[in-house]
């Protein structure tokens, strides 16, 4: 049967519409995926750009915007004014950072040229990306903000190594500064058994990245906080560059006191009960027996070898610098020194200044002293024992500060 002519007609018009609806489907199908790959590779390059900015102002150097404008480039954004606009913002032009010269932002407009959907009357596709870099320099401040007793462990077990444990009828009596335990077990990264107890007398807490194992909830003050932010480990802030020059200590001529330098044996020497102020690099260990007496102010001790031991009826009487490049630096065992730290001390012992010891394990049998620690103890591990209160009182300015890392983090 042959068809007129109108029906003729209608099949072309047909046949155009649907010509016009497949470009259109090639159009979203090729040009939106032409679009969303560079969408893709801006935002790569806005992020790459941001972190070459934030590394680049860390280092102290000026040309930062001109690190990310650079980068931008090698990753195909040279901001020609026409493909593509690359600016840079310290503060942030907006988002959550949005007034904060601690982050830099880099925002970049790119146009995508259409085929099929320049049918449809699109010419090109507009993206625009933002990636936002953390630079955070370096700061002197207070290690770890400033919490009293902290086990560095980023992993424990139940047994064998444990993180964090008290037990016996040891208790820890902490004023000025938190507890905080590393260990990312949630089963027993805190354990409290028998009649171990931690009483906090302030507003700090008693924190864990991962579980506890508690027998008695009611010895722990304030509770125990779960889910802790987890510390970087090795810790993120610059150990100690302790110096002892070239002097050898050496011990007075009537055998009672001693002067500060590198001692090879035993220390303290037998018959030792005064040591002069400074800085006492030790390399077999510091270890005082029950009945001994030592005391010594404004003194550093750094324990390069050996382990350190205090008798629970020794008389020890020891104080950090006041000031210097060693200010609140008491006790300090560096990475590479993994030995046991076993604090302890008659009812007379007083301890002011940091101990750190990021690789050990700190055992605190305690003391009756009401003075006790004024200290901020550090370790790998902690393991609290004995029967006795052991008193810490953290205060920042009788402790060590340290130089933070530096921060790069790309944020957004």
């Amino acid at each position: 049967m042959l068809k007129n002519k109108n029906e003729r007609g209608q099949a072309l018009v047909i046949i155009a519409i649907a010509l016009i609806v497949l470009v259109g489907i090639l159009g979203l199908v090729i040009d939106g995926g032409n679009a969303f790959l560079d969408r893709r590779k801006a935002q790569n390059a806005a992020d790459s750009a941001a972190l070459a900015a934030a590394v680049t102002r860390i280092r102290g150097e000026t040309d930062w915007v001109a690190a990310a404008l650079t980068v931008a480039a090698s990753n195909g954004y040279n901001s020609d004014g026409i493909k593509n606009v690359v600016t840079v913002y310290s503060p942030p032009a907006d988002g959550p950072f949005a007034g904060n010269v601690e982050y830099i932002q880099v925002i970049i407009t790119s146009h995508v040229d259409t085929y099929f959907a320049k049918v449809i009357g699109k010419s090109e596709v507009t993206n625009i990306v933002k990636a936002t870099a953390r630079s955070k320099p370096s700061e002197v401040r207070e290690l770890l903000h400033g919490l009293a007793v902290v086990s560095l462990a980023p992993t424990s077990n139940c047994s064998n190594q444990k993180s964090f444990w008290v037990h016996g009828e040891a208790t820890l009596d902490i004023t000025g500064g938190g507890v905080f335990i590393n260990s990312n077990n949630n089963d027993c990264a805190l354990i409290q058994q028998g009649n171990g107890s931690i009483r906090i007398r302030d507003t700090n807490q008693i924190t864990v990245v991962g579980g506890a194992s508690i027998q008695k909830p009611q010895l722990l003050t304030p509770g125990v906080a779960i889910g802790g932010t987890p510390i970087n480990y090795p810790p993120p802030f610059f150990m100690p560059d302790v110096k002892c020059g070239t002097e050898l200590a050496e011990i007075s001529e009537d055998g009672t006191s001693m002067s500060p330098g590198y001692w090879d044996d035993k220390f303290p020497p037998e018959g030792v009960t005064h040591l002069e102020s400074g800085v006492y690099c030790l390399n077999d260990g510091f270890e005082i027996n029950g009945n001994q007496t030592l005391e010594g102010h404004n003194v550093t001790f750094k324990i390069e070898h050996g382990k350190v031991r205090f008798g629970g009826d020794a008389n020890i009487i020891i104080d950090a610098p006041s000031a210097g490049e060693n200010k609140g630096l008491l006790i300090y065992l560096p990475m590479e020194n993994n030995s046991q730290v076993i604090l302890n001390g008659g009812s007379e012992s007083t301890f002011k200044g940091t101990i750190l010891a990021p690789a050990s394990e700190i055992v605190i049998n305690g003391n009756h002293s009401k003075a006790g620690f004024q200290s901020q103890i550090i370790g790998y591990r902690i393991d609290a024992a004995g029967d006795s209160q052991v008193v810490i009182v953290y205060d920042n300015e009788q402790n060590y500060d340290a130089v933070t890392m530096p921060e790069v983090q790309l944020s957004q």
